[in-house]
């Protein structure tokens, strides 16, 4: 995979970040359901991008 494919599949990966993280803290007006959510998105990106 070369760096171009790794840099859009992070961008890809942001926008469900910033817009998911702020559905998350609206639900639970908490920041640490926010934390969990935004820890499990970055294994799922950085598990895809060891692939």
């Amino acid at each position: 995979m070369n760096v171009s494919r790794k840099l859009g599949i992070l961008i890809f990966c942001a926008v469900p970040a910033i817009v998911g993280g702020g559905i998350v803290y609206a639900v639970f007006q908490s920041y640490v359901p926010v934390l969990v959510y935004e820890i499990l998105l970055l294994l799922g990106a950085g598990a895809y991008m060891s692939r």
